[in-house]
């Protein structure tokens, strides 16, 4: 079965109705999202982090050489900039000047105003767009409306949505590519799930996109596009969203299957662990250091992350009438309750004998050994986030979020390009969409098959 899938014109070029999603450190590279783009579609290129290369085309690795914390920062913003301009030269080459060129930026990604501002001086003549999430970018219309490009807000919700246009996207309203609605349930990496909703019960998009529309219907956007991101696997299944008048023009976001494509840069392992996957493999948790949801694989990484929450309990740093149980860790002395103390006594004995404080007056116990990475991950930190609550590291004058750092979380920036450049895909954070198992039944993929971008976006167009 065809899908008529009607073109839908952005930035005065018709283009098919497919984009690929963003998915930094190092994974939506120039290598996939160029013949995503030659295939008719808007290829996206991760600004986060991106791969730079050197004269003889290999990548440079990312290694930091500062002294402070606030060094390394800018250290991290240069390698931003000029990866993400090598990758967007190189989707623009693989591209054959057909489809669309956008690039990816977290808003709460450190420096991320400095790196759209030094990309898109260097590649404005390439980028259709820029897609933005993971926070309330408010200055993003302002910074594509100085480089003429347009900008596509990733939200959850109509009001937030509203919120955005009324204080900032109402005075570049010409430039609005598209507003991006990613489901908070199903799509891989951060998400935008509020405090109000349940991670344990997905809630149904069609609702949620319709009064997107009526949002923007009410504001004269009527025949902007909506992306719709999270959990799109085929478009049969989204048949009834297709030409649909309620919800008016619809464009179909696919992040977790070009994963599994000839081009995408991910290590082999990765690859085949993703054709192994069954349902329930994708975990929505909180343990990030930016404080939102995301979802990635289980896998020993996220247990560690789990168990160690576990082997957690309240204290005291002076006795009370509650809390008047010695505990010593080292040399630290902690004062905790009465039916605390044999459970952390059990998890000392067990080998997690060292007490880390958390900014929630709580102490998590770890081995010695995690305890040493811990802190040296800490120590480490280039400022890869606005704010980050594993490191207390924040993007102002102090670099300092005011808080103690957070031993129940972990670097991303370091786990992140471990795994992009060949690392364990057991022992480190792997983001995937929760549809991501449907890899090893998909008859598409039987026997190992793994298919050109080419390949993967015929299969699309035909509806699975």
């Amino acid at each position: 079965m065809s899908f008529n899938l009607n073109a839908i014109r952005l930035g005065g070029k018709d283009v098919l109705p497919l984009i690929e999603g963003g998915k930094g450190i190092s994974v939506s590279s120039g290598a996939s999202s160029g013949p995503w783009a030659a295939g008719g579609g808007i290829g996206t290129v991760s600004a986060v982090n991106a791969d730079s290369y050197d004269a003889h085309g290999n990548v440079v690795p990312q290694v930091y050489h500062g002294r402070t914390r606030r060094d390394r920062h800018e250290e991290l913003v240069d390698y931003g900039i000029e990866g993400s301009v090598d990758q967007v030269r190189k989707a623009w080459e693989l591209s054959q000047g057909e489809g669309l060129i956008n690039i990816n930026v977290l808003w709460e990604m450190g420096g991320a105003q400095r790196v759209l501002h030094g990309v898109l001086e260097r590649t404005k003549e390439l980028v259709h767009g820029v897609t933005c999430g993971a926070g309330m970018p408010y200055k993003l219309a302002e910074i594509a409306a100085k480089y003429n490009v347009h900008y596509y807000p990733i939200v959850s919700s109509a009001r937030a949505f509203n919120a955005l246009w009324r204080r900032a996207y109402k005075n570049v309203s010409e430039l609005l590519g598209a507003v991006v609605y990613e489901d908070p349930w199903r799509a891989g990496g951060h998400n935008g799930l509020s405090n109000a909703e349940n991670p344990e019960e997905p809630g149904d998009p069609f609702p949620r996109v319709l009064e997107l529309r009526q949002v923007m219907r009410k504001l004269g956007l009527g025949e902007t596009p909506i992306v719709m991101a999270g959990g799109v696997w085929n478009l049969k299944e989204w048949k009834d969203w297709i030409d649909n008048k309620e919800l008016g023009p619809i464009v179909f976001q696919f992040g977790t299957r070009p994963l599994l494509t000839r081009e995408s840069p991910i290590s082999d392992s990765w690859k085949q662990k993703l054709l192994s996957l069954k349902p329930g493999d994708v975990l929505l948790q909180r343990f990030s250091p930016t404080g939102f949801f995301s979802s990635a694989l289980k896998n020993s990484f996220l247990w560690d992350l789990i168990e160690r929450e576990k082997r957690q309990i309240a204290f005291r740093s002076k006795p009370d009438e509650t809390f008047n149980q010695e505990l010593l860790s080292g040399r630290k002395r902690f004062y905790v309750r009465a039916e605390d103390r044999p459970r952390a006594e059990k998890w000392m004995a067990e080998g997690h004998g060292i007490a880390l404080k958390t900014p929630d007056d709580s102490l998590v116990f770890v081995t010695p050994e995690k305890a040493d990475e811990i802190r040296k991950d800490q120590k480490d930190c280039m400022g890869c986030l606005s704010q980050c609550k594993f490191s207390s590291w924040a993007d102002t004058d102090n670099n300092s979020t005011g808080r103690a750092a957070d031993p129940r979380s972990f670097c991303i920036q370091k786990t992140l390009q471990d795994v992009a450049h060949g690392g364990s895909v057991d022992n480190n954070l792997v983001f995937a969409g929760h549809n991501a198992f449907r890899f090893a039944n998909d008859p598409f993929y039987s026997n190992g098959f793994i298919p050109s971008v080419k390949q993967l976006i015929d299969r699309i167009k035909e509806g699975d």
